[in-house]
């Protein structure tokens, strides 16, 4: 960090998440975006000015090696396509750059192992675009599990149920011959993620089945897994992204004294409540850029970034995860047989 204890930012993408991280980066006064990278320099310079930065005053840049040897820079959102970002987070590991890295973080076990290694080596901090982590009913959830209102968590399950084009989203209407990875590796990793989050383990094997309504898409669109946990307990995640109905996230969590279903909990604990009880909160169920809390996960980033601290939702916790989403799809490629999954912990 500079003397001045400013962070400097880089954000290497100009698409809509990158809206949605340098909105949140310019509402922080701990930093100070100095840099933004895209495919072409005309790109970038264009989301300078939709964020209301002079071009003339901010790096723009069509090359990551470039955007990263600009000086001043100590960290940089990575939010170009997912084929990239193994090979972007690589080249800011080297250059001992801090990242926040959007999700799915890695499309094979290559890449996420490379990276994993290179920011092993370079010992920066480093966040994993799981922004649900940040949605408030899922820190009420979070919450009430760790002031034991359900007990011991026995189960979980959770489904990111998402069709893009019926979301309205610019250029979704062939979405699923588009696809360069599976539902559960492109959103459903949001209900991986949130299973383990919630349940505090990481995921230990799958089984999975999955399936297609219509013909044409390279990966599969339909997908459902039972998973076990290390801690011995079990649940369920799903991802579709070919059914036509409204974005749904499903949250549930059963535990010994409670459970949990999105906004609505009962507990033992509480003595005369005799059914659910409803919260008011912001659920998940949206898939607009503009909905999802990056105030809150970048405020978060910074603040490792600042202290010097290890992320709950660091590229070493988030390895788990997708090597869960990797097991899933070879276990519905193979018909439902059982994969393991290697742990996150070193």
């Amino acid at each position: 960090m500079p003397p001045s204890g400013t962070i400097g930012i880089a954000v290497h993408g100009a698409g809509n998440v990158a809206t949605g991280h340098l909105g949140a980066y310019l509402r922080n006064p701990a930093c100070r975006v100095l840099a933004i990278g895209s495919r072409t320099a005309e790109g970038a310079a264009r989301k300078a000015r939709e964020l209301g930065l002079d071009p003339g005053g901010v790096g723009i840049y069509d090359s990551i090696d470039a955007l990263l040897a600009h000086p001043g820079v100590d960290a940089v959102s990575i939010c170009t396509p997912h084929a990239r970002h193994a090979e972007d987070a690589i080249a800011a590991a080297r250059a001992g750059k801090h990242m926040l890295i959007e999700k799915p973080v890695a499309l094979d076990h290559a890449q996420l192992r490379a990276m994993d290694a290179a920011v092993a080596a370079a010992g920066v901090r480093t966040v994993c675009g799981f922004v649900l982590r940040w949605n408030p009913s899922v820190q009420a959830a979070r919450a009430l599990v760790a002031e034991g209102f359900l007990g011991e968590v026995l189960y979980v399950q959770a489904d990111y149920w998402h069709n893009p084009e019926q979301s309205g989203y610019p250029g979704s209407e062939h979405h699923l011959r588009r696809m360069d990875a599976s539902a559960m590796l492109l959103g459903g990793c949001h209900a991986v993620d949130l299973a383990r989050y919630l349940m505090g383990s990481d995921v230990v094997e799958v089984s999975a089945q999955q399936t297609a309504g219509a013909p044409g898409s390279p990966f599969a669109p339909m997908q459902a897994a039972v998973v076990k946990f290390a801690n011995g307990r079990i649940g369920k995640v799903s991802a579709c992204v070919e059914q036509w109905m409204p974005y749904q996230f499903n949250l549930d969590l059963l535990g010994t004294d409670g459970g949990l279903r999105d906004n609505r909990f009962y507990s033992r604990k509480l003595p005369g409540v005799t059914d659910w009880a409803t919260f008011p909160t912001v659920l998940p169920n949206s898939g607009a850029v503009g909905h999802h809390p990056f105030q809150g996960e970048i405020d978060h980033f910074l603040g490792c970034v600042r202290d010097g601290v290890e992320s709950h939702a660091s590229l070493r916790d988030a390895v788990n995860t997708h090597e869960a989403c990797f097991a899933i799809d070879r276990s519905g490629a193979e018909g439902g047989v059982p994969i393991s999954v290697p742990q996150a912990s070193r």
